[in-house]
């Protein structure tokens, strides 16, 4: 029997890049898999037939929407919260709402995604979000409030952790480096800066973080909450 058989998961943000790669892994193994997508229709479409899972359109900066999306789909075994965006310029320039919409999606969504599934989640449930290495590291002027977002994850996992420990349901966050996606290929501009900062120069891929987030979702992991996990080449060593 794989090891997600009969499991239902949900990830959020999930068809393409990273969150893609955490639905193939998931399907993979038997699951029964869940996951929203905004922007990419046809991508969402194309993951959902090749995986066998469903995709959902879902606007995770709208909170109530999101809040009555989970609650309608039952109990969840398994949450991964990918959604996120990157704002990135100069504090002084960029505006205000766009900054709003960033804390609105980066903190404010994986809190409210957390609290929904939880209050039906079996014991013994797994949440995962997907932060950044930029948590613990900013190299690089322009991403303030992107790297402030990205911490405050750390934080929220330590609280949610007791919170939910009683009931055995584990929650952690996992903390990429440069990762091979769309938005920041491997042979992309920034390849050199970026590899400059790592122990090993390369990007990581999608399955490689998709594999921590397996093994933080199973049974071997269960002692395993509040933490939060590097997984970035040595980027923040």
């Amino acid at each position: 029997m794989n090891s997600f058989e009969g499991k239902s998961v949900l990830v959020l943000g999930g068809s393409r890049g990273i969150g893609a790669a955490i639905v193939r892994r998931f399907a993979s193994e038997g699951a029964k898999v869940l996951f929203t997508y905004l922007s990419s229709p046809d991508d969402a479409a194309a993951l959902a037939a090749e995986t066998r899972s469903e995709a959902l359109c879902a606007d995770s900066s709208d909170r109530d929407a999101l809040i009555e999306l989970i609650s309608s789909l039952g109990p969840l075994d398994v949450l991964v919260v990918n959604s996120g965006i990157l704002g990135a310029g100069d504090p002084l320039d960029i505006p205000p709402n766009e900054i709003d919409r960033l804390f609105r999606i980066n903190i404010h969504a994986p809190y409210h995604a957390a609290v929904a599934a939880a209050r039906t989640m079996p014991d013994g449930g797994r949440i995962i979000f997907i932060g950044s290495a930029n948590a613990d590291r900013m190299p690089m002027a322009g991403l303030a409030a992107y790297s402030a977002s990205k911490a405050s994850l750390k934080g929220m996992v330590k609280g949610l952790a007791r919170d939910f420990g009683a009931r055995g349901i584990t929650i952690n966050v996992v903390q990429p480096g440069p990762t091979d996606t769309d938005m920041n290929p491997a042979d992309g501009p920034l390849k050199d800066i970026m590899h400059g900062f790592m122990a090993i120069k390369r990007h990581a891929t999608g399955a490689e973080i998709a594999g921590l987030v397996a093994y933080l979702s199973g049974p071997e992991a269960g002692i395993i909450t509040g933490a939060a996990y590097n997984i970035d080449g040595g980027f923040s060593a």
